[in-house]
């Protein structure tokens, strides 16, 4: 159609252009004549481009260029839908490239100012690509774990249930090295073990209908990091200890913001996570908020940067920031509430400062050249060793150890027959609202 149009006024420019030639180069006489001449040509090719154009509308069915339009707007809005189970990538379900913001929520009293502070609009205006990475990290973790809490059943293998999760956020977040992926290992602590337990390879170990387990897992843009994690508990005597441990986070994340003294967020949560009970086979339980585990603040590829968000009262004196991103993080116990380390230890780090460290053993400078190029400073596993073709490797992780180059994170545990629960969110202190960036429909 649009190839008709542009023809009929070819023709028209053309006629226009040689009338006025032909009047400056012949007489009157000889331009009327050349003059009819052409525009009985002329006039039958726009006849004849009329036809065809009626030829073609004629030929198109009623309302086809509509439906045609509703077919590739179909098409558009089809491809946007996630898969069951998920495989398309985030970055392609938002063409846009921004990914939804997490529930803000305003800052009290002294602080109420900046909502409406050009100035802080304009700080954020200016930190918007790291705002958009961390969103990104957040929806790929929204999307895993509503898929993963759908598929969670009694007799699944632990280790199948970690793998399960942990290809699923590779293929969400397109995984790229050091710039998209897994930012930690996936934890699945169950009953006691409050946190840092997963499987290593061969463990056998299957969830059971009466486990309560802790599942928390990590994801990174350009080491944007989104730190969260739920319990899950199949048989309905642990809904009050779960309730407890998620009141006590949404409290934590309510009380932060910035100026806001840690030891005042953690007097906050004890509150409530302490106005709990839990009825247990018959026997009550007090629940309690275990006293040595802790939020934290989160820097660019350092999961723990500096500050702690105690869930206790008595805590540090020292200030939350502006800009800062915090994990806040709460554990229920119906034990001693206090933990210490056990088990086989899994979870590894580098440690975020460490210089340059002589090494002898050359396995060693081999396997710390694959921490370096895969991990840098973000935590790893045995698993995550063995996918990427490294073995026998133990004795060379522990001279890394030794060394100090590497931290090992064994399992911290309650005391044996108690149940934790945990629940999780990151924040993100922005200049004008505190923005739950992990915020889902299901916590």
């Amino acid at each position: 159609m649009q190839a008709i149009l542009m023809e009929k006024e070819e023709l028209k420019a053309v006629l226009s252009i040689e009338e006025k030639g032909t009047s400056e180069s012949v007489g009157c006489k000889d331009t009327s004549n050349l003059s009819s001449v052409l525009q009985k040509e002329v006039g039958e090719k726009v006849d004849n481009l009329a036809l065809d154009e009626l030829r073609v509308e004629t030929d198109l069915p009623e309302g086809a260029k509509k439906n045609k339009k509703k077919s590739k707007s179909k098409k558009k809005k089809e491809l946007q839908e996630q898969t069951d189970p998920p495989s398309i990538p985030i970055v392609k379900l938002f063409p846009s490239g921004e990914f939804p913001e997490g529930e803000t929520q305003q800052y009290k009293d002294d602080n109420l100012w900046r909502t409406t502070s050009e100035e802080k609009r304009e700080l954020e205006r200016l930190d918007k690509p790291i705002y958009n990475s961390v969103r990104r990290a957040a929806e790929v973790h929204r999307q895993v774990r509503k898929y993963i809490k759908r598929i969670l059943k009694p007799g699944m293998l632990m280790i199948d249930l970690c793998e399960t999760l942990e290809n699923t956020v590779r293929k969400l977040i397109s995984e790229n090295g050091l710039q998209a992926g897994i930012a930690f290992p996936t934890g699945c602590s169950l009953n006691w073990v409050a946190a840092h337990w997963t499987p290593n390879s061969g463990d056998k170990t299957v969830l059971q209908y009466d486990d309560v387990m802790k599942l928390d897992f990590g994801t990174h843009i350009d080491g944007h990091i989104v730190d969260c994690a739920f319990t899950v508990a199949f048989n309905p005597m642990f809904d009050p200890l779960l309730e407890a441990s998620r009141e006590a986070t949404n409290t934590g994340i309510k009380e932060a913001g910035i100026d806001v003294r840690l030891c005042d967020v953690g007097a906050a949560i004890q509150e409530v996570m302490e106005s709990y009970e839990v009825d247990i086979n018959g026997k009550v339980f007090q629940v309690k908020s275990i006293r040595n585990l802790n939020g934290h603040s989160i820097g660019r590829y350092q999961i723990h940067a500096g500050k702690s968000v105690p869930i206790v009262k008595g805590g540090e004196q020292t200030k939350m920031e502006e800009g800062e991103f915090f994990a806040i993080e709460t554990f229920a116990s119906t034990g001693k509430g206090y933990i210490r380390e056990d088990l086989e230890c899994s979870h590894y780090m580098k440690n975020f400062d460490v210089g340059h460290i002589p090494l002898r053993l050359p396995r060693a400078k081999q396997l710390l050249a694959t921490i370096n190029n895969n991990f840098s400073t973000l935590a790893f596993c045995r698993r995550y060793l063995d996918r990427l073709g490294e073995t026998r490797y133990l004795m060379a992780l522990k001279n890394l150890c030794d060394a100090g180059i590497v931290q090992p994170y064994p399992p911290l545990c309650d005391v044996k027959g108690s149940y934790v629960s945990q629940f999780e969110h990151t924040i993100l202190l922005r200049p004008t609202c505190k923005e739950v960036i992990s915020r889902g429909e299901d916590y």
